[in-house]
């Protein structure tokens, strides 16, 4: 039920009120000061309310201020018994949603609170869709409990309250764009713009007019003055995707942003001031590109303050089950098809593979087998390259207990788990050279 609270020092006319909008279905609270009303406004969620402007402690234009700083969500309608223009302006300033004269305007009261009741409920769906948004991209919605995941998570959600630059490294597909959006969701920039650039999707020139703006007539096609992104992210984040892939004139601009935090948009002289935290990310060694002369060692510098590399997916193999089912529920959703069982068989085909397109390959692999599954996805609904490992691995050597060969495959496993599917950690523990590991991964049937 709606909650209406009113605020008047006449105990008369909160009688008349009360009655008037308790026949609409609206529960009545009453207060007849301004200390009283806020102790109401503490104990119960309030929608709407009616305010008289003079008060025997406080004045109603003022007491909307506090309101509204405290409390934010209810609206509130002004009375007053002498209207005046400055009273009327001061109030919708402090966020008053109207200001009307008691006695002249009471047919307009019921109405005005339906319409007040409207802006309520908006913001009410608003918030949910902000709540609902941050837990989307919560540090929460990530899959994983090996332990590199979880070291990434935990660099992350330490870096995340700061305004640190972060660069995010790691191969592509594994989830770079999901960390940036989780540490600007946990940062105190998460009520502002997240944008994201992809830098190798566009051409030099294209690439910093996206990035920065442009003003009318600065290129061919250029017709009106165009924003960039990083006015767009002003007091938010922005992502620069595969910034490896920058031209180095372009580096040169963007380390003055870093530097000064200013720049200058194509075809303008005069320089923009923003404020902006910088999350970048690159599946490129940038040390070796520094080398040959590709990337600019200073910006590397400036962008590297914190750096959180991501695991690939080969070296997750513990992670893997539950990123399928995760994706098996959003392909699920997404077809409109019920999968009633998945087979033993279909998971150890997925951790066989080796996942050179990582997470996003897991992703369009899943949603494939959905789209072919009937009932129980199995082995037979994976494309063939990971029908044909699994086989291989099928046709690894059998063993008896008592082998000693057999102790060996089973100690290689235990290893290999511990690491969670790192074979150069696997190979260091084990005090054998890579190779050897790999011939012996092949001869157990353990790729």
């Amino acid at each position: 039920m709606r909650r209406i609270l009113i605020i008047d020092d006449e105990e008369k006319l909160r009688n008349l009120l009360t009655r008037i909008i308790s026949l609409e279905g609206f529960e009545v609270l009453q207060a007849g000061d301004c200390k009283t009303a806020l102790r109401k406004l503490e104990q119960h969620d309030i929608d709407v309310v009616l305010c008289d402007v003079k008060l025997p402690d406080g004045n109603g234009v003022e007491l909307t201020k506090k309101i509204k700083d405290r409390f934010q969500l209810p609206e509130i309608i002004l009375l007053t018994a002498y209207g005046n223009i400055p009273d009327g302006v001061q109030a919708i300033k402090n966020g008053a949603f109207d200001y009307i004269t008691k006695g002249d305007d009471n047919n307009k009261i019921i109405p005005l609170l339906y319409r007040a009741i409207e802006k309520v409920d908006l913001t009410k769906r608003v918030h949910q869709l902000e709540k609902q948004l941050g837990d989307k991209h919560s540090f929460d919605k990530i899959i994983g409990k090996s332990k590199s995941i979880q070291k990434a998570i935990d660099l992350a959600q330490k870096v995340a309250v700061t305004d640190t630059t972060v660069l995010l490294t790691g191969e592509t597909g594994t989830g770079k764009e999901v960390f940036a959006q989780a540490i600007h969701q946990a940062s105190p920039r998460s009520k502002q713009n997240f944008v994201a650039i992809n830098c190798s999707a566009f051409s030099k020139e294209l690439l910093e007019s996206e990035m920065f703006g442009h003003k009318a007539g600065a290129f061919t096609g250029a017709t009106k003055d165009q924003k960039g992104l990083f006015e767009e992210a002003n007091h938010g984040t922005i992502f620069l995707d595969e910034i490896g892939e920058m031209s180095l004139e372009l580096q040169a601009k963007l380390l003055r942003v870093l530097e000064t935090g200013e720049f200058i948009r194509v075809g303008e002289t005069k320089p923009t001031k923003i404020n902006v935290r910088i999350i970048a990310a690159t599946h490129r060694n940038l040390q070796s590109e520094i080398e040959q002369g590709h990337f600019r060692e200073d910006l590397f510098y400036r962008i590297s303050t914190f750096q959180i590399h991501l695991p690939p997916l080969r070296e997750r193999v513990v992670d893997i089950e539950d990123l399928a089912n995760h994706f098996i529920n959003i392909s699920s959703l997404k077809i409109k098809k019920k999968i009633n069982a998945v087979s033993p068989d279909f998971y150890e085909a997925l951790k066989q593979h080796q996942w050179k397109g990582n997470i996003r390959e897991l992703k369009n692999v899943i949603e494939r087998s959905v789209i072919l599954c009937d009932n129980e996805l199995t082995v037979e609904h994976l494309p063939i390259e990971l029908q044909k490992a699994d086989n291989a691995s099928k046709k690894g050597k059998t063993l008896s207990a008592f082998e000693l060969a057999s102790a060996e495959k089973l100690h290689i496993q235990k290893v290999l788990n511990y690491t969670n599917g790192n074979k150069t950690k696997t190979a260091e523990l084990l005090g054998i050279a890579l190779t050897t590991l790999y011939r012996k991964l092949s001869e157990y049937g353990l790729e």
